[in-house]
């Protein structure tokens, strides 16, 4: 099943929504706006790059303790 699976350095919409803890919607609207881009998959079963997550989510962090 495809969205049960990215390849190594990849993470499943689910995974990033948990990694970032947003909603679904959320997720929705980094990739609207730009600030998050999908590296693969399918547009039913995205998948998006572990470091640009992982990028996202420290630039996240920084902010609020800004």
């Amino acid at each position: 099943m495809d969205s049960l699976y990215a390849p190594p350095g990849h993470l499943t919409a689910a995974q990033t929504r948990q990694a970032l803890g947003i909603t679904a919607g959320a997720l929705r609207n980094l990739v609207y706006r730009g600030r998050l881009t999908r590296s693969g998959g399918s547009e039913r079963y995205p998948w998006y790059a572990a470091r640009d997550v992982a990028a996202l989510h420290a630039n996240r962090v920084a902010r609020q303790s800004a």
